[in-house]
């Protein structure tokens, strides 16, 4: 499931905390998915967008040996040269703004990987047009949540798409906003 959506992305947004504890991200390993793109003229991966008010990372992180084009979305002060293993840098502003600069570089279709904070962020923006959750027989939970303590969604109108049953005893949720007013692109 997770290698649909990132076959079906531009990029996938991950937050610097979640990229620094995993030190990795998600890649798309299935010939099919990878033979699609390809057909579609598109790159094996899509763009990690990480997401950081600092732009200093282990150069060591498993991360930037993956093969993929690496952006950083940053509050730090304006530089045009990319920090060591990123092909851009882009300044992070409101995520109205960023969504937009980022729809203009060709970046429509964005999956978010990781990260409670920025999760919680756009969320709360009403910026997430849909949900895709997968209940495993493992709970996580304290600072492994995907989303930052007190927010509340019961306010957000949402409707059950789709449940599927995955490997290893997975249950895949997929949910949609039921008020698209403003799509973002993000699944």
């Amino acid at each position: 499931m997770l290698e649909e959506a990132l076959a079906w992305a531009d990029a996938c947004l991950i937050g610097a905390r979640t990229l620094r504890l995993h030190g990795c991200t998600c890649l798309i390993h299935n010939a099919t998915l990878l033979e699609e793109r390809r057909r579609q003229g598109r790159s094996d991966q899509p763009v990690a967008l990480v997401v950081s008010r600092r732009a200093d990372f282990d150069p060591d992180l498993r991360f930037f040996r993956q093969p993929l084009e690496r952006w950083l979305l940053t509050t730090a002060p304006a530089t045009s040269i990319p920090p060591k293993g990123f092909t851009a840098v882009h300044p992070l502003g409101s995520w109205d703004h960023t969504l937009r600069d980022l729809a203009a570089a060709g970046l429509h279709r964005l999956v978010l990987l990781g990260g409670a904070d920025l999760a919680g962020q756009l969320l709360a923006a009403n910026l997430v047009d849909q949900l895709q959750l997968t209940v495993c027989p493992r709970l996580l939970g304290g600072p492994h949540s995907w989303l930052p303590a007190g927010l509340d969604l019961r306010d957000s109108r949402w409707s059950l798409l789709e449940q599927r049953l995955l490997e290893g005893e997975e249950l895949m949720l997929r949910y949609a906003r039921l008020d698209d007013e403003s799509s973002a692109g993000f699944a």
